[in-house]
């Protein structure tokens, strides 16, 4: 009789998933909210900033710049996980820290252009 000493792969952080999940979903509303507001830009007369569209998109903007941070704190506590699969934590810290570096770029070029 023989028996396989073969281990068991560690299971998958949920820190790890969450941080995933989180910053795809952030990271696609930013690039929709930034279609919509180049979009809207564009247009006869441009956004008026005390209109109400432009108040949304501001705020739907910083609710993802918020979720792509929690998603990065996230990443980075499922990084420091022992004995867990770092396959999604790293994604995750990745894909968030690559969303906030390309918003915070997009926001700088924004106002740059503005001046």
């Amino acid at each position: 009789m023989h028996h396989s000493t073969m281990a068991t792969p560690p299971a998958h952080s949920g820190l790890g998933i969450a941080s995933f999940i989180i910053s795809l979903a952030a990271g696609f509303t930013l690039l929709v909210l930034f279609g919509i507001a180049g979009v809207l830009e564009s247009q006869h007369g441009g956004l008026d900033e005390e209109s109400a569209a432009a108040i949304v998109l501001g705020l739907v903007m910083v609710i993802a710049i918020l979720a792509q941070l929690l998603a990065l704190a996230l990443g980075i506590a499922a990084l420091v996980q022992t004995e867990r699969n770092k396959l999604f934590g790293v994604l995750g810290t990745v894909f968030s820290a690559t969303g906030l570096l390309g918003c915070l770029l997009l926001l700088l070029f924004g106002a740059l252009i503005e001046v």
